[in-house]
């Protein structure tokens, strides 16, 4: 039980109506998990408003609403809080409620277009190995300490978020990294926590379905950073044409790091292959086993984090070079026949070009890339046409399919797909539209020192069809393949 007055600092209430020296026993944004107590949260949002559950809310026996309007029939049993952005208020509640657990651990946030959840990972191993209790937040999964947490969306909601990261305080987890998302800093649902640090990966075309324009997107970055206190650190890609910006109007200490530019952790790659990287981190050569350019920017701002948190360079370099990324991460396999499978999430034009990029650095001679890639359904219809042309420039064959369609008609997705290739581009593609057929026809087209990249849903274990989650694995399925055109 909580006093409902000592979850409220820091809410700007507009109106109050009602009795505020009550006990609470939870908060909630969902009218369906109310219980007798409970403070009652109206969320507008893209498709509910919980203004129109308020009066189921108080059959449930919630004693107290918080909302933007005062409802037309207001009881006198329970209490009233107007607000102008009941999202916000959410976010500081919950993160009281709890005890306010962001202030008893140091909280990084990493956010960024591409690279979070390797980042995020990466540093969450890093700090782990360097003997600390760690959490982490992130797409693929959250972790609480040795407990893997499954995950839902990059950023949990408010009310999850802060009931996490108080059960990591629990556990006795020190150091906690999170993927920041720009639905969650929009949404309000980090507004409250205290963070130690951010880390900025980069920036390019995504989620222009939610936020409409670049600008915006880039604004719902940059308000991230915009919020670090005087005590944090603030660290950018200097490389990345928007870094600077990011960080333009943060309180937080300014720093970077760069490949070519002149930055605060400097790196510069010697070699680039399948087996890793080497480089030169800070005057330092180093052995890595992340492959490609995009994962040499990964590590400098894994190594420049943890430098900020205090720690030992020479400890923190021997112990990165061991280290693996994320799952579903430019994750390969090779074949019997010495054909190279490379699973990746790979889901906006930018990320696409890196992988085959990386690829394409990593071929010896004449070996054919070949490429399977699909875009969601119910997202950003923008980079469709985009993702399909800078797969057909950067492969010597394209298979157009499926990736979670959701509720639209994966031929109509493929179509938009095809609207962005050129005559050249057309002569490079198959459009098959059941993923499963798509990754069998790349295996059964490769020949031995191939390369084949099924781009898009990485560490996915499912595809979202119509609003049913299938089991579907890219790389248990390329490994099935593999086996069978083997024997």
């Amino acid at each position: 039980m909580k006093a409902l007055q000592s979850i409220l600092f820091g809410v700007a209430l507009r109106e109050v109506a009602g009795n505020t020296k009550q006990e609470i026993n939870d908060i909630q944004i969902d009218s369906r998990k109310v219980t007798p107590g409970c403070v009652f949260v109206a969320i507008r949002g893209a498709q509910v408003d919980g203004h129109d559950f308020i009066e189921t809310a108080i059959e449930k026996g919630a004693t107290v609403i918080v909302c933007e309007e005062m409802p037309g029939l207001a009881l006198p049993r329970v209490t009233y809080l107007v607000v102008e952005n009941t999202n916000e208020a959410v976010a500081i509640m919950a993160h009281q409620f709890h005890d306010e657990p962001s202030t008893k651990m140091k909280l990084v946030g990493v956010t960024g277009t591409n690279g979070k959840t390797t980042v995020a990972t990466l540093l969450f191993k890093l700090f782990s190995e360097l003997g600390y209790t760690c959490g982490l937040i992130s797409t693929v999964e959250n972790h609480i300490g040795n407990t893997i947490v499954p995950a839902t969306h990059t950023t949990p909601d408010a009310i999850q978020l802060n009931a996490l990261l108080y059960k990591m305080v629990k556990a006795g987890c020190t150091h906690v990294f999170m993927e920041v998302s720009s639905h969650a800093i929009h949404q309000h649902r980090i507004t409250g926590l205290h963070f130690i640090g951010g880390a900025f990966t980069n920036i390019t075309h995504d989620h222009l379905d939610y936020h409409h324009t670049f600008e915006a997107y880039l604004e719902a970055k940059k308000a991230f950073f915009d919020q670090l206190s005087t005590d944090a650190f603030a660290l950018t890609n200097l490389d990345d044409k928007n870094g600077e910006q990011i960080i333009a109007n943060t309180r937080a200490k300014k720093l970077t790091y760069a490949l070519h530019a002149p930055a605060n952790y400097k790196g510069k790659i010697l070699e680039n292959q399948l087996t890793g990287l080497v480089m030169i981190v800070n005057n330092i050569e180093v052995h890595c086993r992340l492959i490609g350019t995009f994962n040499a920017y990964n590590f400098l701002a894994v190594y420049g984090v943890a430098i900020q948190l205090g720690e030992n360079s020479a400890s923190v370099l021997t112990i990165l070079s061991a280290l693996t990324g994320a799952e579903g991460r430019f994750d390969y396999i090779i074949s019997k026949q010495n054909i190279i499978g490379i699973v990746d999430y790979a889901h906006t034009p930018d990320a696409l070009e890196n992988v085959l990029t990386t690829i394409a650095k990593l071929r010896k001679g004449g070996e054919d890339v070949i490429t399977v890639v699909g875009c969601g359904g119910d997202r950003d219809k923008t980079k469709r046409p985009i993702m399909a042309q800078v797969a057909c420039d950067l492969s010597t064959r394209v298979f157009l399919t499926s990736d979670n369609p959701r509720s639209e008609d994966p031929n109509e997705i493929i179509k938009d797909m095809e609207q962005g290739l050129t005559s050249a581009a057309k002569r490079k593609y198959i459009n098959i539209v059941d993923r499963k057929e798509a990754i069998k026809a790349a295996v059964s087209f490769a020949k031995p020192g191939d390369i084949i990249l099924v781009a898009g849903k990485g560490h996915e274990k499912y595809q979202d069809i119509k609003g049913v989650k299938h089991d579907f694995d890219d790389k248990a399925i390329l490994k099935n393949l593999f086996n069978e055109f083997e024997k």
